[in-house]
């Protein structure tokens, strides 16, 4: 007998690539996982991507296109213990044993070490799924034995189909201004979309732009502090010290903490803010968020807050400029439009006498005034 009380986003959720919405970089024809499904490969990998983009979807259609026994835990409960108890089962089974491992990033160092014998040894293929970035998160050796994969949040076009297909499993009927309304208020996020059509649903049983409004006031409906709420709050922090309001991003930061979010998350987005908004406006604003993410390390809750703190008061109160990040983004846009250009003859290195005779470095200046660009770009000015 189907389960009358089985959650919306399971009933509507992908069996197959054919049913997948998005991510076509990844699933589309000829992309690297769609063959990878195709073809039965088995290998290790890390999906890096937004909440709601997902994950989750592909590791279980991967995991039934391979046929493997499959295992879904979440890294804020699990430990050595579950790890080693699935690993356990590869001397009685001859299918392959998938662990898809949410939250990855939450598993500590010690955890992430244990984990790594048996992935190198192919007892268990590791899926792990992450809103972080793999780089800071995941130690190096485990790292380097998955390939890592990056979603991208979805397009409102992408949102637009997934509630077509939630009203449609609810037998219901939703405007188009409607829809428009939650494709762009969903931000990407299939999760939050489906979630938020379920509870207005069950609540009112017409969805409307009012009755959606409703439903999002509603205490009872507010989305877990590991979801939604918690890319608003760190969201309207970083504003916060955007905008030189210290005491706004104080309240967030307090916000965050008296959740028990990550410390290590906050300082993080803080070193990155010092370069990000402060840069060359003052320079001395990256040792500082360096020193408060360390401080962090070493120190942990509760006494880290008030480095926190101690941080955000000075950031939040230091003058901003975005040149450098302005400049690097305009760079990349380049390097992405033209290629690989040519490096200019003086500008290479000439180990060799052929590469000498070839021009390389010749006509090489230590300082010069000189443009040292690439031909097809003499004259780009990227640090304004």
């Amino acid at each position: 007998m189907k389960n009358l009380a089985e959650p919306l986003a399971s009933k509507i959720r992908p069996k197959s690539l054919d049913e997948f919405i998005g991510q076509d970089h990844l699933v589309g024809v000829g992309k690297p996982l769609r063959l990878a499904i195709k073809n039965k490969l088995i290998f290790s990998y890390l999906l890096w991507g937004s909440p709601g983009t997902g994950k989750t979807t592909i590791a279980r259609i991967y995991a039934d296109a391979i046929d493997a026994d499959f295992h879904e835990l979440s890294a804020v409960s699990a430990g050595k213990d579950d790890i080693r108890q699935i690993a356990s089962e590869k001397n009685q089974s001859t299918k392959p044993i998938v662990i898809f491992l949410d939250e990855i990033h939450r598993f500590n160092k010690a955890q992430q070490d244990y984990l790594l014998p048996f992935v190198e040894s192919g007892k268990i293929t590791l899926i792990g799924a992450t809103t972080e970035n793999p780089s800071f998160e995941i130690i190096p050796p485990l790292l380097s034995r998955c390939r890592v994969f990056v979603l991208k949040e979805h397009t409102p076009e992408d949102i637009g189909k997934i509630i077509d297909r939630a009203i449609k499993s609810l037998k219901t009927k939703m405007d188009n201004d409607v829809r428009d309304w939650l494709s762009e208020f969903a931000n990407g996020d299939a999760r939050q979309a489906i979630g938020l059509i379920e509870s207005t649903f069950n609540l009112y049983k017409s969805l409307t732009i009012d009755n959606f409004k409703n439903a999002i006031q509603n205490k009872f409906l507010r989305f877990d502090k590991k979801g939604e709420e918690h890319y608003n709050i760190i969201s309207a922090f970083i504003k916060s010290m955007r905008a030189s309001n210290p005491d706004a991003a104080i309240y967030y930061l307090a916000r965050m903490v008296d959740s028990g979010e990550d410390p290590l998350f906050i300082a993080r987005r803080m070193v990155i803010f010092a370069s990000e908004d402060i840069g060359l406006a003052q320079p001395t604003a990256l040792v500082v968020a360096n020193a408060v993410f360390a401080a962090c390390q070493q120190i942990g809750y509760p006494e880290c807050a008030i480095n926190l703190a101690h941080g955000v008061a000075y950031l939040a109160g230091c003058a901003k400029n975005r040149s450098a990040y302005d400049a690097l983004r305009s760079a990349q846009a380049d390097v992405s439009q033209h290629g690989n250009l040519p490096i200019p003859l003086n500008l290479r290195n000439a180990p060799t006498k052929l590469m000498k005779s070839l021009g390389y470095g010749k006509d090489y200046e230590q300082y010069t005034d000189a443009d040292l660009l690439p031909e097809k770009l003499k004259g780009k000015k990227y640090l304004k």
